[in-house]
This record gives C-alpha cells, structure tokens and sequence, in this order.
C-alpha cells in the first residue's frame, strides 16, 4: 500500500509499505528517509497520534493513500526555572528565527525562545524588521510574548491541518479534472520554488541587478551619455537632448511618424547628419531620430553599430569602433533616469494595455501603409523600416482611409461608441485633440496603434 507522510516543515513523502508493517518498523524507514530519529518521531494519522511501536497500519485504520503526519519530538532540556535558563548561554537551545512558531504552548519552551532572542542581537534585530511587536514583547513583557508564540503555534498547526484536509480532497476523486488541475499547479510551484532555490545556491549572479551600457559621448560640443542598444534599430535622441545639442533646428519634420514597439511613441523627424564623438579621440558621422516619451537622452542604435562596425565587448567592458575601445560607464557614473528605470512611468503603464494588440496592428497596418506616415521600430519587436519622405496626411485622405476600414461599418447605429479613457489619453498625449482622436478611434475600431498611424 502507498502512504503519503506531511512533516513539519511542509514535505510531502511518500512510500510504499505492507499494511502488516509494524509502527517502529516505518519510524526506522522514515528514519532513512527523512533523516529524523526514530526516537525523536510522532506519527500521527487524523490528529490521533500512533503511539503502539508494534501496531501495524492496518490495525490503525490506516488506509491506501492516507496522509500520516511525522512531528519531531524536541528533547527538552532539564531546568530548575527560568533564571536558571538565562544564566549560562550553554543552556539554550539554537533557535531560529523562522521557528519562533514552532514553541508550543509550554511556557519553558516559549521562555527559552526569548532568552534566545534577547542574548543574540541578530536574531533581535532580524525580529524587529519582520514581526516588530512580537520583537517588543520579548523585550518588555514576557507574558504577551508567552501568548503571542501560543497564538503564532496555533495559527501554524491551523495551517497546517487545512493542507492535509486540501490534499485530502484533492486526492479523494482521481477524476475530478479541477482536483487534478489544482494538484498540477502545486506541483508546479513546488518545482518553481526549488528552481529557484537550486539557483540561489549555485548561480546567486543572476539575482543582481544588471547595468545598462552607456558610454560618453558629445554632440556639437554638448556633453551627453549615450545608451548603446543593439536591440534598437535606430538612433534616437530626445527632443530635449536635441535643444541642447542645438540641432532641434536641422530636424526634418517629413520623417514624422510613429514608432511602434513596446507601446508608440511620437517620432517629431530626423536629423541627417551631426558629428558625434564618442571616447575621446573618435569622430563619427551619425544620424538622430528625434522621438519623444522614451526617457534617454540619446541611444546608440543598431543603425550606427552596423555602420561603424562596432563590437561589444563585454570582456573587456567597451565598445571597440576602428580600434578604439570606449569603456564603458560604471553604475555611479549612470545618468538618473537609467537608475530609477525599474519605476514605470504613468505613459508606460498606459501603453501596457495595448501592448498585445501590436502584433495585429502590425499586420493591419502594412495595408495602408501607402497613406500613413512611416511607423519605425527603435526597439526591436518588429522590423518596419522607415518610408522615403511623404506629405503629411490630409483630412480626406484620413477620411477615404476611415471610410474603407470594415471596423468603421460595424460600430452600432445608435450613438457613437465610447472607448477606454487611458487609449484617449494616451493618442491625446502625442498632441492630437480629444475629437481627433475619438474619430480616429472609431475609425480602427478602437485599436490605439492603428488610430495613431490615422492622426499622424
């Protein structure tokens, strides 16, 4: 017969035994298994604990695929009182902090967790910053301490006793398809834990955070670092950064558009050429995609990488163009904007609702690309390349496009439709006004990036 076993600390067993087995027999197998004593083992099967060594599982109603608790018998040490305890630190038990709860509703017990705490500052410490009134208690009052391990014991046996009665009935019918979905999501999160567990053990480098490559470099004489993205396809600069590099009046307004990636982003034109020098020595011919809302200054795309023949070098932590090795920048030397960026702006958190639709609106929008503005991917999630220079679009091209969208057919006769505040606000955001972009709305049938390649 199978027979699960649940130990304290949350484990899950299970073996293969004779139902004639005797009880001291399975304490040395679990002894084997789980690396507790036989002597220091409680069995217990629906809160009754096994206490006959020479009863068998049979002989206490234990049936196939029933779940025995093993609980760990802690051996008390002798003690005259409780200043008798707090006399020598040779005397005290180890005791975790993360087994606080475990104490019991003896008060020796709960008195030795306290003298623990209070004689190891670390311990003390660590308590403050998780459970700061249970931390107050062992220092001020000893008896709201005693009761407050008793409340903590047993809310953990509560827990505890409402997870087997769970697995109980999840085991109850094998073909209840919900039961087995449930058990496969425990299993899941149960190999996802020790995944992570195995990592934190082996590789813990992969839970620090990584820096982002930015190098130095200067524009018409203007002090700027540069974000070097290979997963970018062009290189883009800020409207600000372009104002104070004092090329904002070189911007060629007929490469407007969108960029379409991670959410849109407005495209104000592009600038053809500007010398750039990056290290120290290196002069380059570049070319800026003056965009706005991506929060860099200015990011060094793969457009210019390619160009230049560049090479990241992570070993040596440059980037090599022609020979020459522009290191790049240390964490403390990282403008702001890259050291808060784990913080989403208001315009990104908008832009994550209609992120899933930019697959399809890719696909809708290469239809009518003849009578939109050109849509640049700078980040590398599809790979539209920008159109030669093109008029801007006029109200009746807008409108013969709207007429002929079969979305715009199947809006119902009675009133117009209303659509989500945060897409209104998000097309209002690239500078287009509200009845602008309530038409365009209902021109794409509420698709955001198709309404954006209507108004610009």
């Amino acid at each position: 017969m199978r027979v699960s076993i649940l130990t304290d600390q949350g484990d899950l067993h299970t073996i293969e035994v004779d139902s004639q087995m005797e009880l001291e027999n399975i304490k040395a197998l679990l002894e084997a298994d789980c690396s507790i004593p036989a002597e220091e083992q409680a069995l217990f099967h629906n809160e009754v604990e096994l206490q006959d060594p020479k009863s068998t599982l049979e002989g206490n109603n234990v049936a196939p695929d029933d779940i025995l608790t093993l609980r760990r018998r802690i051996k008390k040490p002798r003690m005259t009182n409780i200043a008798s305890v707090g006399a020598g630190a040779g005397s005290r038990p180890a005791v975790r902090p993360g087994q606080i709860a475990q104490g019991g509703g003896d008060p020796h017990d709960a008195e030795q967790i306290r003298q623990h705490i209070l004689s190891n500052p670390s311990v003390l410490r660590q308590l403050q910053g998780n459970q700061p009134e249970l931390a107050e208690a062992a220092q001020n009052d000893p008896n709201r301490f005693h009761e407050m391990i008793r409340e903590l014991e047993v809310q953990r046996r509560s827990a505890e006793m409402a997870r087997m009665q769970e697995i109980n009935q999840l085991n109850a019918d094998p073909f209840d398809m919900e039961a087995q979905r449930r058990i496969e999501e425990a299993i899941r999160l149960e190999n996802v834990a020790a995944n992570m567990e195995a990592a934190m053990e082996h590789n813990p480098e992969s839970f620090g955070r990584v820096t982002m490559l930015y190098i130095d470099a200067e524009v018409n004489g203007h002090p700027v670092k540069a974000f070097v993205d290979s997963g970018a396809q062009a290189t883009i600069m800020s409207p600000e950064c372009a104002e104070a590099c004092g090329i904002m009046r070189l911007v060629d307004t007929r490469f407007a558009g969108i960029a379409r990636g991670v959410g849109v982003a407005k495209i104000l034109g592009r600038v053809h050429s500007a010398q750039i020098r990056v290290g120290k020595t290196l002069f380059l011919a570049c070319s800026f995609t003056i965009m706005e809302g991506k929060g860099v200054d200015l990011l060094f795309g793969l457009d210019m990488l390619k160009r230049h023949q560049a090479s990241i070098d992570l070993k040596k932590d440059c980037l090599i163009i022609n020979d020459h090795e522009i290191r790049f920048l240390s964490e403390h030397e990282l403008p702001s904007s890259a050291k808060d960026s784990s913080e989403l702006t208001p315009e990104e958190l908008a832009s994550i609702g209609g992120a899933k639709s930019d697959a399809a609106a890719a696909a809708a929008s290469s239809s009518s690309s003849s009578s939109a503005p050109a849509a640049t991917n700078t980040f590398g999630s599809a790979s539209t390349t920008p159109a030669p220079p093109a008029t801007p679009v006029a109200a009746p091209v807008a409108a013969s496009v709207r007429a002929s969208t079969p979305a715009a057919s199947a809006q119902p006769a009675g009133g117009r439709p209303t659509f989500p505040e945060k897409d209104i606000e998000t097309l209002m955001g690239l500078g287009a006004s509200r009845e602008q972009v309530v038409s365009a709305l209902e021109a794409a049938g509420g698709n955001v990036d198709f309404a954006a390649s209507f108004l610009f």
